[in-house]
């Protein structure tokens, strides 16, 4: 049986993972916590900001995972406090964000309630490879 995708060409060898990424960013797309800004800047190099208020250090981990940032967030609740009113999340939260072939992450930074994330875009040379034909059968 044949499976009809979008990237179902002959001419589109092993792009069945960007098909996946596609679905997956299509799944991930609702969620709008923490809010967030995306900053291009003239060298290729990208920033995101995550308005992350009352959550320190501690509570938040970057970490790159199969092309994936992913962002926690988890606050530990503070025992003892009566709060009258509780205007200020304090929810855990997964974000992620699907990073090309060549983004990397460079730098993270936790200031005045703003997780900021550098990305940048490796330098890639091109490069031609030759592949040696053998006679008979392959290994």
């Amino acid at each position: 049986m044949n499976r009809h995708t979008t990237f179902g060409s002959p001419y589109l060898l092993g792009f069945d993972h960007l098909e996946r990424l596609l679905e997956r960013t299509a799944r991930t797309s609702g969620d709008s916590y923490p809010p967030y800004n995306i900053e291009a800047f003239d060298d290729g190099s990208l920033r995101i900001a995550l308005a992350v208020a009352g959550f320190s250090k501690e509570e938040l981990s970057v970490t790159e995972e199969d092309r994936q940032l992913v962002v926690r967030g988890k606050q530990v609740e503070a025992d003892g406090k009566t709060f009258l009113h509780r205007g200020i999340a304090a929810r855990q939260f997964l974000r992620s964000f699907v990073l090309a072939d060549g983004i990397e992450v460079t730098a993270a930074a936790l200031e005045n309630g703003l997780l900021k994330i550098h990305l940048a875009r490796k330098q890639v040379q091109p490069s031609v490879r030759v592949v040696d034909i053998k006679i008979g059968d392959m290994p």
